[in-house]
């Protein structure tokens, strides 16, 4: 089984990030918009369990995206299964209408403009992200899979590639845990 490690952080800015990032010969890409709604399972809690479980819209492009728990206290390093789906609007309609007629409730949905690029950090083929979230503001990701046997030490890399790019305080809580924790506190929550 393989494993998605990864580190998330909030920035202020992330103008320093660019030149850090050109030491690496990488070249982040043009700006994506991704819209991604969460599911709630009809039959168990992902908030008890860990997981979640999402339809993802970038261009015309669809996907369905089930994460597993998370499996230990310092990064968000989980399963995550990801298949693609039909493209356009009327697929996305179509695939959330599926979802509930099978009885899973949309939780809520985040929006975010996203720029990435890939490099490597000590052997470790790795996904940088530099996400602004709509209503959150602006945060970076690194990430690269590993298989079971290998999950730590891709983890402990990845601690060392933050700590090189001057990231700090990794945030383990997921984009809708934040903005959903922004919506409660909005509303005298």
């Amino acid at each position: 089984m393989d494993y998605e490690v990864e580190l998330k952080f909030c920035r202020t800015s992330q103008d320093d990030l660019h030149a850090r990032v050109g030491e690496f010969g990488a070249v982040l890409s043009a700006p994506v918009e991704q819209r991604d709604t969460y599911y709630a399972h009809p039959a168990r809690d992902f908030v008890q369990t860990d997981e979640a479980f999402r339809l993802r819209t970038q261009d015309e492009s669809n996907w369905l995206t089930y994460k597993g728990p998370k499996i230990d206290r310092e990064t968000k390093t989980r399963q995550e299964v990801e298949i693609a789906v039909e493209s356009g609007a009327d697929a996305r309609q179509r695939a959330a209408a599926l979802l509930a007629g099978l009885g899973f409730r949309e939780v809520g949905t985040v929006f975010k403009h996203r720029r990435s690029c890939g490099l490597e950090w000590e052997g470790l083929p790795v996904k940088l992200v530099l996400d602004h979230v709509e209503s959150l503001g602006e945060f970076v990701e690194i990430e690269t899979i590993a298989c079971a046997a290998d999950w730590p030490a891709a983890r402990d890399a990845l601690h060392r590639l933050a700590a090189h790019l001057g990231l700090s305080a990794p945030e383990r809580r997921s984009y809708l845990e934040l903005v959903l924790e922004q919506r409660r506190r909005e509303n005298g929550g």
